[in-house]
């Protein structure tokens, strides 16, 4: 029997697990470029007008930071493609994160992977199967990238380099989590290891393109931007990216034949002998499992936070153009642009903490599926206590990261100095105000819990995006539009704050909570 026996059909089972996530994902990825290919084509009257906007963007250390910067300011492309070149690409490195880790790392520890190996199937089937279909998914990304892009108006030659640049970075997300599947002991530690070499090479980007330029040579993400996907593409570049994949991969297999199954490269520490009293509750014991999760979903959002906070006040600055001045009079003036840009950041930041607070509930699902709910509901542990812990901390870690993103919101947007006219002081209330729409979508996810299918909820704030992108790009009616909850939430600061839509939708998450907790409570555990 070959090492590779049975990869084929660990594959079409893999494909098929994942036939909900990764259909969701790929729509919310294609949508943003096709917006975002469609609506700058449209915004600008002229190519001075564009010229002007990236050479403005080009002089903010901020938004070069976080987007990158355009090399080719003449180019319609590649100011179409700001966000999506650098920024919007880690979306598509998640999707393969969860792809590779979900089917080696994930099923080693959870057992299923040794009963796996136990029929005829190779030892390297498993890991070559997670490979085979990230490499397949990281090409349809890139392929429908293309097309979305050319579908909005944009040229075919670079449209396509900039869907290669997509897949590029797939590849190589596939092959980093193919590594720390190996090194890591625990599925969470291999997220952990994972998202701390992302953000690494994202660092590293962000700091060549603003001062020590060769670093962006040493990182994927700044491959991006170097390809010139827009003007006279480097096509050799593409090459960087299969052979970084391919020694990550050659690297994994060798890791993967040094270690035992079950275990990783990296011993784990075993626990204390004795517990901590401090775990001898069901919230704290929750509150612990996901303190590492928690501590850096809130440097992530704090850095984001003001990053964003600190490219808001001078966003009027960079449309000077006539129509641009008409929309910002009609708007109310460069204050109003600011207040109306704050209100659409945390639009998006709002729905990415939801999945926070979904991740939160999964791993409680998961701790059910793989019976270690079982162990901990056999102590004084009621049932209600291990569900309303895992409730209580997916709220309360959303309000917290709520909270964080506004505060450095505001700090960053105070350190750039705030825009004439525009309401600094609203921000933090303006973020803590999403907190029903977040609530009443991991509410939802609880309910998914209830029903044993706790690993859809990353589906709900997705698809409540592309509800809300799909409804802005047809002109959808408002009932459709208000399917998601992020729909009601007064826009603050443009918006006043007002009471009925935040009882409504806090109202709802209860009704949902209580009906999710009925479920759960008459059915059986595992």
């Amino acid at each position: 029997m070959s090492a590779y026996s049975g990869t084929a059909l660990l594959t079409r089972t893999a494909l098929r697990r994942d036939r909900v996530i990764i259909p969701v994902w790929m729509a919310v990825l294609t949508l943003m470029v096709y917006a975002s290919a469609a609506g700058t084509k449209s915004f600008y009257a002229s190519e001075a007008e564009r010229v002007h906007t990236a050479e403005g963007l080009n002089a903010s250390g901020a938004t070069v930071a976080l987007y990158g910067p355009i090399l080719d300011v003449h180019s319609l492309g590649e100011l179409a493609m700001t966000k999506m070149t650098v920024l919007y690409a880690i979306f598509v490195a998640v999707l393969l994160v969860v792809l590779v880790r979900r089917h080696t790392r994930v099923e080693e520890e959870s057992g299923r992977l040794e009963l796996v190996g136990g029929t005829a199937v190779g030892a390297e089937a498993p890991t070559a199967s997670a490979l085979v279909e990230a490499t397949g998914v990281s090409l349809l990304v890139g392929v429908l990238a293309a097309l979305a892009s050319i579908g909005g108006g944009l040229p075919a030659t670079g449209s396509i380099a900039f869907g290669a640049t997509w897949t590029g970075i797939g590849l190589v997300a596939a092959g980093i989590t193919a590594v720390t599947s190996q090194l890591s002991a625990s599925a969470r530690t291999c997220a952990s290891l994972t998202a701390g070499a992302i953000g690494v090479l994202y660092v590293l980007r962000a700091i060549g393109d603003t001062s020590v330029s060769w670093l962006s040579w040493l990182t994927p993400f700044g491959w991006n931007t170097q390809l010139r996907a827009w003007s006279e593409p480097r096509w050799w570049m593409l090459l960087l990216y299969i052979g970084l994949a391919a020694v990550l991969v050659a690297v994994a297999r060798v890791l993967h034949g040094h270690r035992d199954l079950g275990s990783g490269m990296i011993a784990a520490r075993p626990g204390p002998a004795v517990g901590s009293p401090r775990l001898a509750d069901a919230l704290a014991l929750c509150l612990r499992l996901n303190a590492s999760a928690l501590i850096t979903w809130s440097l992530a959002i704090a850095a984001l936070g003001a990053v964003f906070g600190a490219i808001v006040p001078g966003f009027g600055d960079l449309l000077d153009s006539e129509s641009a001045q008409e929309m910002l009079q009609r708007l109310g003036g460069e204050g109003a642009m600011a207040d109306t840009m704050v209100a659409a950041v945390l639009s998006i930041v709002a729905i990415v903490i939801t999945f926070f607070a979904i991740s939160v509930i999964s791993h409680a699902g998961s701790d059910e599926s793989d019976g270690r709910a079982e162990t901990v509901l056999a102590t004084a542990t009621s049932r209600s206590r291990w569900y309303w812990s895992a409730v209580l901390v997916a709220f309360a870690g959303a309000l917290w990261l709520l909270f964080l993103a506004g505060l450095f919101m505001w700090i960053g947007y105070g350190a750039a100095g705030s825009a004439d006219g525009s309401h600094p002081d609203q921000i933090v209330p303006a973020a803590l105000a999403w907190a029903p729409a977040v609530w009443l979508t991991s509410a939802l996810a609880a309910g998914l819990l209830a029903l044993r299918r706790s690993s859809l909820g990353y589906a709900l704030p997705a698809l409540c995006l592309v509800i809300t992108l799909v409804g802005e790009l047809l002109e959808a009616p408002g009932w459709f539009i208000g399917i998601s909850p992020y729909s009601h939430i007064p826009q603050m600061p443009t918006e006043s704050f007002t009471w009925a839509p935040e009882l409504t939708l806090t109202a709802l998450t209860a009704a949902v909570l209580l009906s999710a907790w009925g479920w759960f409570r008459t059915r059986d555990i595992g």
